[in-house]
């Protein structure tokens, strides 16, 4: 929903104060899908909306699910043309996960990452975040669920366009919003201090991803090129300058590469950086190949497991979801030519 244009409207109708409150109530609240359904508004102003607002500032165009059930992938398309991707993650505990984009591409050039590589077109609005969480919450309401976590983990960089991100987490947290707790709501960077820095001073108590994926500057900086800018020692500090003021746990995400960073030499390196914590926990995540780099060997991941944790570093494989519909880390590369045949194909959904 564009905020904007709304309080544009309920502006010259001289609606009283409370209409945005209903408003609220009806879109966040009751998962409205139509203004017609929005009953406790009069009637001249839900046509009004319906003309001049559109429930959604995205489109759904196309959407695939995965063999197993677990996860959904939708391509959305943005007003002026522009494509994201956002999953939807079933677990087997009933928690419903929604992996939400916050740039149209990414800048950060990550080597192993396909966003990376289709280039930056963009900054998302508030809007257009929390559009996608509101898709999937109506898609989930039907039968009952509703969106339990979202991780900031889809299309872009996260503190690359920091104040929507947080103003969309705002949305989500406040009880006149989706009201998802805080502490179900989660940030991957890729390591920009700056944003880091500023999350260590927020009052919502956000989680914090680190994608890491390397143990050394050297190779960090071969395939993460914000390692130049953004050196591991200073990093380090940034974090945990950010758990002795919060004492909230930081999650550090590791893609493991076959023969790249997967050495039991290179887990010693990463327990050296990460040994004086019990507040970090590194998720070591199965590669899904989208270019030049092979996943690594499932005995090669689970001794790199077993090194760590012989270290005394907190460590789990994360459970994986989307790979074959392209919905996994690293996989989300919204091709507009091939989407937009795709829409002329396929009816709305």
């Amino acid at each position: 929903m564009d905020s904007t244009l709304l309080a544009q409207i309920l502006e010259q109708d001289n609606q009283p104060d409370y209409r945005r409150r209903q408003i609220e109530t009806d879109v966040f609240g009751h998962l409205i899908s139509d203004w017609a359904q929005a009953t406790d508004l009069p009637a001249a102003l839900r046509t009004k909306l319906t003309e001049c607002v559109p429930l959604s500032t995205i489109e759904a165009i196309d959407s695939g699910e995965s063999r197993r059930g677990d996860s959904t992938k939708v391509v959305f398309r943005l007003t002026d043309g522009e494509m994201i991707e956002s999953v939807l993650m079933r677990h087997n505990d009933g928690r419903n996960t929604i992996c939400v984009s916050s740039q149209a591409g990414c800048p950060m050039r990550c080597a192993f990452c396909a966003t990376g590589r289709s280039g930056f077109r963009r900054n998302l609005t508030v809007d257009e975040i929390v559009d996608q969480v509101l898709y999937f919450a109506r898609r989930l309401n039907r039968n009952d669920q509703r969106v339990s976590n979202v991780v900031f983990m889809g299309m872009g960089e996260p503190f690359h366009n920091y104040d929507a991100v947080l103003s969309a987490a705002r949305i989500m947290n406040a009880e006149t919003g989706l009201g998802i707790a805080a502490r179900r709501i989660s940030i991957s960077t890729c390591g920009l201090i700056p944003g880091i820095e500023r999350l260590t001073n927020e009052p919502l108590q956000l989680n914090l991803a680190i994608s890491l994926h390397a143990p050394n500057d050297k190779l960090r900086s071969q395939i993460m090129p914000v390692n130049e800018a953004y050196p591991l020692t200073d990093l380090l500090s940034a974090v945990r300058t950010y758990v002795t003021k919060t004492r909230r746990k930081v999650m550090f995400e590791y893609l493991l590469l076959d023969g790249v960073n997967d050495s039991l030499e290179q887990a010693e390196q990463l327990a050296e950086l990460l040994f004086d914590s019990p507040l970090f926990h590194v998720n070591l995540i199965r590669f899904h190949r989208t270019g030049d780099f092979r996943p690594s060997p499932k005995s090669r991941r689970d001794d790199f497991l077993l090194r760590l944790k012989s270290k005394g570093i907190s460590a789990t494989h994360r459970v994986s979801f989307g790979e074959d519909i392209k919905a996994a880390c690293g996989m989300l590369a919204t091709n507009a030519k091939s989407a937009t045949k795709k829409m002329e194909r396929k009816p709305n959904r």
